[in-house]
């Protein structure tokens, strides 16, 4: 016979007078934790109850009611009430709903209590911020928000932030496919595009630190603690529209600065303005750059000058504060910290100290007819001027006396044009005479970011190839090995040799799409079906294998640790590649190119708006239609727009063959026919202006 199951009865719920009621001793609550009472009773005031109270009866001696009612579960909400009740907004008798718990059953007061508090789940964050952005539809402000729920107003500003992510990741989300940290770092920027492609590049890698994403989508951008943005200001960067990238969920520094091309306009034009007040000076020649390159005065002489004599008041000055930086360092040279008022004070004489050493130098002002300077800005942001350096054509000659100044040419006065005549100082910003038109037609280095994805296509490209000839692999990996093992000491170990898989850190779009890849990723899939999982069953399988798989499998592996990438090289020796080491890399990988003979346009790139002509300049889309279809096709389109031209060198580009410097085969000789220490010739893209900064396309 079928057990008949016994059916729930839910307790009843009633309508009780507030003066009824009394707080049981059996609440297991006893902390004071989250919203306070006063925040509970005003939400209490505006929303109502949202939630009934637990209680039970009150029982007498002989177990009738009496009632009364005391409240194990609900303990805070009824001390809510209870402030309403003593402000006088709630009535003594007030009505208040319940759910009333027969007294014969088995579960604790105590239970009762424990299981409303434990059983209550978290609103999911995701949940919260919908939840805010529709009271936000509805007109709600964030302040507002923040004042309803009891919440500051920066919790609300992070929710609603939630909205710059992209709704594939927010599903992601919610299906536990990132964390809340994750999903915080990519709020840094509003391109879902680009938050899209850094979620999926970290899926190739073993780390997903919030920190990476974080410098991923930020590499482009310059942090507001740079110097060139100490020097422009944040303010005046956001008024000439520039947009700030701003982390609501960590510190941030002030944020990244989004348009490198206009921070560095903004900078290099003060410093054009700061470079015209100094021209008042006489001085022959003024160089301005945001930053000179190591050594670039060496060849200059410079001058001595004479500092300005302090006056008697500034001397007073320096006196004075002289004794008392001497005085305060003595009453503290015993103290562990020096109070923060002292500390303050010692830091004001020291700069103002400081001010009164760097004073200006007095130079000869024959010397600064044929002297320069050069004004940049140093490492705290401030503007930095280097006055006095004449350059080896302006020294005067050796048998030059002032009779031959006086007897040289004059002007319609009358007065010798010679080292005191006034002259127009020739300021040069950034390698470039302003004034020089002809400038414009000039071509200018690749931008670098452009190099970065052009490189990285053919980084993938050259993987196909090496992995399609186990030969060269083979050649590339015994390379390595006699490097490692005849020029380098070798680690204590039985065999290190491995293949670290080089990700793209700056990729175009179209980069996935791309033949190459393709190739790559289903050869990958082909030999992941076949490898086995066990490592000793691996070592068996390949053991087993044939010569020609063991090779096509060796190039395959050899191909993933191919690196033709271009990046900007640190030439003073910092902790990432240095100039030299990418110089390297770059003339390894086109002897490697030249060994599997790389075809570009067999690997299917072509040029196009988006890849390449609407990054350049147009002298350099003129130069591509100009080798590729000779110089009148290039003069049909030099009357056109920069966009125009674009759409057109596309179509005239197309089939042609034609390729950017940086995709492009060498005709240098293998660096086996070259003479011992002679280092192989670079490409025309790294030799023409390794120091460009990326260029701004000119329309």
């Amino acid at each position: 016979m079928a057990k008949v199951s016994q059916k729930i009865t839910l307790n009843s719920s009633r309508d009780i007078p507030f003066n009824k009621l009394s707080l049981s001793q059996s609440n297991v609550r006893r902390l004071k934790a989250g919203v306070s009472i006063d925040d509970l009773a005003e939400d209490i005031a505006r929303r109502g109850l949202l939630q009934s109270l637990n209680v039970r009866p009150v029982l007498d001696a002989d177990g009738a009611e009496t009632g009364l009612f005391e409240i194990p579960a609900g303990g805070r909400r009824y001390r809510a009430l209870e402030h309403l009740v003593k402000q006088k907004r709630l009535s003594k008798t007030a009505p208040i709903p319940c759910i009333v718990r027969d007294p014969a059953v088995e579960v604790s007061a105590e239970e009762d209590s424990l299981a409303e508090n434990v059983q209550r789940v978290a609103l999911h964050p995701l949940d919260q911020f919908r939840a805010f952005k529709a009271l936000c539809d509805q007109g709600a402000g964030e302040e507002e928000i923040a004042a309803r729920f009891f919440v500051p107003p920066a919790v609300v500003k992070q929710r609603l932030r939630l909205a710059t992510v992209s709704e594939k990741l927010l599903g992601i989300y919610a299906g536990d496919g990132m964390t809340l940290e994750q999903l915080m770092a990519f709020t840094v920027t509003t391109d879902h595009s680009r938050q899209e492609q850094v979620w999926e590049a970290l899926q190739q890698s073993y780390i997903k630190e919030p920190y990476l994403i974080r410098r991923q989508l930020t590499e482009s951008a310059v942090r507001a603690s740079d110097r060139r943005a100490r020097f422009v200001s944040v303010e005046a960067y956001e008024a000439a529209g520039g947009l700030v990238l701003r982390d609501l969920f960590e510190d941030d520094g002030g944020g990244w600065l989004q348009d490198v091309t206009m921070l560095d306009r903004l900078a290099t034009e003060k410093l054009a303005v700061e470079a015209e007040k100094i021209a008042t000076e006489g001085w022959k020649w003024i160089e301005v750059a945001v930053d000179f390159r190591y050594g670039h005065a060496h060849p200059l002489r410079r001058l001595n000058g004479v500092q300005f004599e302090l006056t008697a008041d500034e001397q007073a000055t320096v006196d004075a504060l002289t004794a008392e930086q001497a005085k305060l360092e003595s009453e503290y040279q015993d103290a562990d910290e020096l109070p923060d008022e002292v500390d303050a004070r010692l830091g004001e004489i020291e700069t103002t100290l400081a001010a009164f050493e760097n004073r200006p130098v007095r130079y000869d002002p024959a010397e600064i007819a044929r002297a320069g300077a050069f004004i940049s800005i140093d490492a705290d942001g401030r503007l930095a001027v280097d006055r006095g350096y004449i350059r080896p054509e302006d020294e005067p000659a050796p048998d030059a006396s002032e009779d031959s100044v006086e007897d040289g040419p004059r002007g319609s006065d009358g007065t010798a044009l010679g080292a005191h005549a006034a002259q127009r100082t020739v300021i040069t910003v950034g390698g470039e005479k302003p004034d020089d038109d002809s400038d414009d037609d000039a071509i200018k280095p690749l931008p670098e970011r452009l190099v970065g994805e052009l490189t990285a296509h053919r980084t993938l490209a050259l993987r196909d190839a090496v992995a399609n000839n186990p030969h060269v692999a083979m050649t590339a990996l015994l390379h390595k090995l006699c490097l490692d093992t005849f020029q380098h000491s070798a680690p204590g170990a039985c065999l290190e040799v491995s293949v670290r898989h080089v990700f793209f850190p700056v990729q175009a779009p179209d980069l996935k799409d791309s033949l190459s890849a393709k190739a790559v990723a289903e050869r990958q899939k082909a030999w992941e079906a076949e490898l086995p999982k066990d490592g000793d069953a691996l070592w068996d399988w390949l053991s087993d294998l044939d010569d020609d798989r063991r090779a096509a499998l060796l190039a395959h592996c050899v191909s993933f640790g191919v690196n033709a990438l271009y990046e900007k090289g640190d030439r003073y020796g910092g902790p990432g590649v240095s100039l030299h080491g990418v110089q390297q890399r770059l003339a390894q990988a086109d002897r490697i190119a030249r060994a599997v003979g790389l075809d570009m346009i067999a690997a299917g790139w072509r040029p196009t708006v988006d890849n390449y002509l609407s990054r350049v300049t147009k002298p350099r889309i003129l130069e591509a239609v100009s080798e590729a279809k000779g110089d009148h096709a290039a003069q049909l389109l030099d009357h056109l727009k920069k966009g125009k031209m674009a759409q057109e060198a596309e179509r005239l580009l197309d089939g042609t063959g034609w390729l950017p410097e940086p995709l492009r085969l060498t005709d240098d000789v293998p660096s086996s026919d070259l003479p011992a220490g002679v280092v192989e010739t670079l490409p025309a893209f790294l030799t023409n202006g390794e120091d460009a900064q990326s260029q701004q396309t000119a329309e």
